[in-house]
């Protein structure tokens, strides 16, 4: 989860993205992530206060507002990040692309529960979308623009519209969830809790 693979991923995902210099001195979206991953460091050892105060100042500079205690895993691009909203419970896979103005947000004002939702490896969540809930959006989906998304989302499954409807091939109603790093992690975590 290194400072070169964002920059990478930038460089592979987004058409507009030139050089490596340019990428580190312009990429909004890339600076939105990097905040945010030094604000997470803070949470984790908890000084939860300076996570804060980080977050703020990256929401301020970048105009997305992550939660530090959020999920995120490697190589996640958001593409202009200006409107970019990250609830505190939500979590994001590896190679997520997300653009302007999505929102991950909770339905209700419960604390010490899940929330916001989860959203698995290789996911693309175009502008302006709401994904609102404790819900799942599956390996591979993708999300359209301004879709409103209130139920689980299948993996390989495309939702559009307000309220979204999923659009799904055939085939795919088949596939599983186990390529989603979040599974495994799960998996791993619930297998060292029981023994």
């Amino acid at each position: 989860m290194g400072m070169i693979s964002d920059i990478k991923t930038v460089k592979q995902k987004d058409p507009a993205a030139r050089h490596a210099l340019d990428i580190i001195l312009t990429h909004n979206g890339l600076h939105a992530v990097w905040y945010y991953r030094i604000a997470h460091f803070f949470w984790t050892i908890k000084l939860k206060m300076i996570a804060r105060i980080i977050s703020n100042i990256g929401r301020m500079l970048t105009g997305a507002d992550i939660h530090p205690a959020a999920t995120i895993g490697k190589n996640f691009l958001i593409d202009h990040a200006t409107g970019v909203v990250i609830g505190e419970t939500a979590e994001i896979g590896q190679n997520v692309l997300m653009y302007h103005g999505v929102t991950l947000g909770g339905t209700g004002n419960d604390s010490g529960c899940k929330r916001h939702p989860t959203v698995c490896d290789h996911v693309m969540i175009a502008a302006g979308a709401k994904i609102l809930g404790n819900i799942h959006i599956g390996y591979g989906a993708k999300i359209g623009a301004n879709a409103v998304v209130l139920k689980e989302v299948p993996p390989h499954s495309t939702a559009v519209g307000m309220p979204a409807r999923i659009i799904q091939k055939e085939e795919t109603k088949l596939l599983t969830e186990t390529d989603c790093s979040l599974v495994a992690k799960e998996k791993k975590y619930k297998k060292r809790v029981a023994s």
